[in-house]
């Protein structure tokens, strides 16, 4: 089967058999002579031709002997190898089943001269030989008449239809299986840390090595509008793929979220880093699973504190050292807005862990429903 022409090769036995009213005799006059085999060209033979030929030349006929008896009835077996055009429906690639017709019938006689029929129901495949690619399901056989538009008379046909189901076993190790493990890898990039600078790497490296499977899919499969269902399951795969390297992308802008940053929105915080955080059980070292620590009142920068009211009768009081009061007064609220900016950006990376959590299990679960969806149509 070359399903990138769709053409079928098939190696055949033919066997043709009819009666010749002119090749007749009486076997007790030829010493009980009943069959003689000559070559197949000193007697009439049928013009039956194949229909759908799909060879370029020109068809050859096979010069093996036929068997006449003495009651006329002539039977001549030839070997032949047909290439005759199938149309293919890799809809349902890798586990997809082909029907295949062979069409013979007289290519100058019509029904009123000729008639063909089959000789069963369907053609036999007790020396058939086994196909490492293909299961044939069987062969059977049906006769048509027909009427052209070049002619009046009937012409009358025989078709017989290859059933073919393919062995899915090679192409779900070698495209399939490998798919299914590169598209489960690929929602572990939500669970690298930030800091390793490998999580855009390994959602582009995953979508790298789909593009590849793609295209050898596509050098084996044929042009056609239907598109395969391996093939659907790659476009699914890299469409998913993409989309978590871009949110892979959004969330690490949140996890570097500086000092500078604003603090969280109050809807985000009890969302969240409430909620949704207590439910995916992302916590800080020593928290315990279930209780989130209580969002911590951010305090505002203070003014430097004056000296106390009231006299002082101390000559050395600290409270007369102005100038050191003012100094230690601004550390300290420098101190406090440095405390709160690390809040604030603490909050952030705590955000984007709660969003990898959540969407790794988004895109697990998505990854793990279509490959069960491929795989069970091995079954």
């Amino acid at each position: 089967m070359d399903e990138r022409n769709q053409v079928l090769t098939l190696y055949l036995w033919i066997r043709q058999e009819w009666t010749d009213a002119y090749l007749q005799w009486d076997p007790d006059a030829y010493g009980g002579l009943d069959a003689i085999r000559i070559p197949s060209s000193l007697v009439w033979r049928p013009d039956i031709v194949l229909y759908n030929k799909a060879d370029t030349q020109p068809p050859a006929s096979a010069s093996t002997n036929v068997v006449v008896r003495h009651d006329g009835a002539v039977r001549w077996d030839a070997p032949a190898i047909t290439r005759s055009s199938c149309r293919v429906d890799v809809s349902a690639f890798p586990f997809d089943a082909q029907r295949c017709g062979l069409t013979f019938g007289s290519w100058t006689h019509g029904g009123h001269q000729l008639d063909v029929r089959p000789r069963g129901t369907a053609a036999s495949l007790a020396d058939f030989v086994e196909n490492v690619e293909w299961r044939v399901l069987g062969m059977p056989a049906r006769r048509r008449v027909l009427t052209y538009g070049c002619c009046s008379e009937p012409y009358p046909d025989v078709t017989f239809t290859l059933l073919l189901r393919r062995r899915a076993a090679a192409y779900v190790c070698n495209l399939l299986l490998p798919c299914v493990l590169i598209s489960l890898l690929a929602p572990l990039a939500f669970h690298l840390p930030a800091d390793s600078g490998e999580k855009v790497s390994l959602g582009v490296t995953v979508l790298l090595a789909l593009t590849v499977f793609q295209l050898l899919l596509a050098e084996s499969m044929p042009p056609a509008e239907s598109v395969p269902l391996i093939g659907k399951y790659y476009m699914a795969t890299m469409t998913m793929v993409t989309f978590s390297t871009a949110l892979t992308i959004l969330i690490m802008n949140l996890h570097y979220c500086g000092p500078s940053a604003r603090p969280v929105p109050a809807w985000a915080r009890a969302l969240l880093l409430g909620h949704l955080a207590r439910g995916l059980c992302v916590r800080e070292r020593g928290e315990p699973c279930g209780q989130p620590r209580p969002p911590e009142p951010v305090p505002s920068p203070q003014p430097p504190a004056g000296p106390p009211a009231g006299p002082c009768h101390e000559p050395h009081c600290l409270c007369r050292q102005e100038a050191l009061l003012h100094h230690v007064a601004t550390i300290a609220s420098t101190f406090r807005s440095h405390r709160a900016a690390q809040r604030r950006h603490e909050d952030w990376k705590r955000l984007a862990r709660v969003m990898d959590r959540f969407f790794l299990g988004i895109f697990f679960f998505m990854a793990l429903v279509m490959s069960l969806l491929v795989l069970v149509q091995a079954l």
